[in-house]
């Protein structure tokens, strides 16, 4: 038992070191980058617009923003992915006639 536990503890940090790997450490210059753009401005402009009309926090007005924005990107990837999947159906049935 001692065994199968100190194995996983291998696989567990050897996972972990993996993932560290493909991390991009110029994140803080992307963030740079991004915090001075006109669409972060919009952004910012948008959830004061939300929270002063909703009468909510600007805290409270950036999640859902950010959720809704979450929630139509997984909307239009999966539309995408069943799109993709109809189509190499289609292929499939097609080649085998």
């Amino acid at each position: 038992m001692a065994d199968h536990l100190e194995s996983i503890q291998i696989l567990n940090t050897a996972i972990i070191k993996s993932k560290e790997k493909k991390i991009d450490m110029s994140y803080e210059e992307k963030l740079h980058s991004i915090c001075s753009t006109p669409a972060l401005e919009a952004i910012n402009k948008a959830i004061s617009y939300l929270a002063e009309t909703e009468k909510i926090s600007r805290d409270q007005s950036a999640i859902q923003i950010i959720d809704t924005l979450k929630d139509l990107d997984t909307i239009w990837n999966d539309y995408v992915m069943m799109e993709g999947l109809e189509k190499l159906k289609s292929h499939l049935r097609d080649s085998h006639l």
